[in-house]
């Protein structure tokens, strides 16, 4: 078996290769454009293996993805491709809709030629919660039928790749599988977002800064949780073409970073300054969406799945991570 990885080079693509590697005696193709949110040094663990192999490629170039699939013969497609950042979509939206919505598209046509030649393959798209928009307090989890309502161009550029998945199986009856997960964290996540940035911050001193008053849920996964989840999708025989992924963990941004403070204040470093007199509210985030939650029964049930990391242990884990990472820079 071949599985060829788009954006495997970013937070979630190189966690799943890392785990995929440690289980599988399978050929990794990785294909990335190495963003500033990538990293090379995440694969170490694989770099040097000759079951690896990458390429330094955008998925729009048609031309030089086709070469690749053609050279390798992949079985397995999985897409982590993505900018996913919501504040730069809201300071610039041109290329979220280059890469997530004009990148899967011309995924989705090299797969749909592939498949005419090539049985028994298989295409995952990853995708977010976010596409389905905002929920009040008392409403029900999103679920797999849930309506799509993006509230800013991110995600309305993944509920687009979406729609092209979903329309390719409905068109050209493809083996393609969409999953949406709920907010990942865990090592080597970039700094960007919240967990990570809070953890350096308190590290160096620096105002941890909170949109609004804090009080915005969303449902944490750690991301080896959400990788193994991925992993059973792609090994089961599946009954659904599309599968919510979540934690059932619901916290609000001004608990986490109370939570990481605390945690941060208990180890034995110097730190430059009590971490929870960093803490600074500023002007809310434009559109924020308030609460965002998953319902996972359908791949609990079909595939017996369950994240198996608590969100303190993995809380613990990933400040651990980032010490290290600061401390021994």
């Amino acid at each position: 078996m071949t599985i060829i990885v788009f954006g495997g080079s970013g937070f979630i693509g190189s966690r799943f290769i890392n785990l995929w590697a440690s289980r599988k005696d399978t050929k990794i193709i990785n294909v990335d454009k190495l963003t500033y949110a990538a990293n090379q040094d995440y694969l170490h663990k694989v770099n040097n293996s000759d079951k690896y192999t990458f390429y330094h490629e955008d998925i729009t170039n048609k031309k030089q993805i086709n070469e690749i699939v053609d050279k390798h013969q992949p079985t397995i497609f999985i897409n982590f491709a993505a900018e996913s950042h919501v504040d730069n979509s809201i300071k610039a939206s041109e290329q979220f809709i280059i890469t997530n919505v004009v990148g899967t598209h011309v995924l989705l046509e090299i797969y749909r030629q592939y498949c005419n030649s090539r049985a028994g393959t298989k295409f995952i798209q990853i995708s977010t919660d976010e596409v389905f928009g905002d929920l009040k307090p008392y409403d029900q989890p999103f679920c797999e039928q849930s309506k799509y309502d993006p509230r800013n161009p991110y995600s309305a550029s993944k509920a687009s790749s979406d729609h092209l998945v979903l329309s390719y199986i409905n068109t050209y009856a493809l083996p393609l599988l969409l999953t949406n997960c709920t907010n990942n964290y865990g090592p080597n996540q970039y700094e960007e977002k919240l967990i990570p940035k809070t953890i350096k911050s308190i590290m160096k001193g620096d105002k941890i800064t909170i949109y609004g008053k804090g009080d915005n849920i969303r449902d944490w996964i750690y991301v080896d949780d959400h990788c193994d989840a991925l992993i059973k999708i792609i090994e089961s025989e599946n009954m659904h073409n599309r599968y919510n992924i979540g934690s059932q963990n619901e916290v609000d941004n001004l608990s986490i970073v109370k939570m990481i403070c605390n945690k941060l204040s208990k180890l034995e470093i110097s730190l430059p300054k009590d971490p929870l007199s960093l803490i600074s509210f500023v002007d809310d985030r434009l559109g924020h969406d308030k609460r965002y939650s998953i319902d996972n029964t359908r791949i609990t049930e079909e595939y017996k799945w369950q994240p198996t990391t608590s969100f303190d242990n993995g809380i613990d884990k990933t400040i651990e991570y980032y010490v290290k990472s600061l401390l021994y820079k």
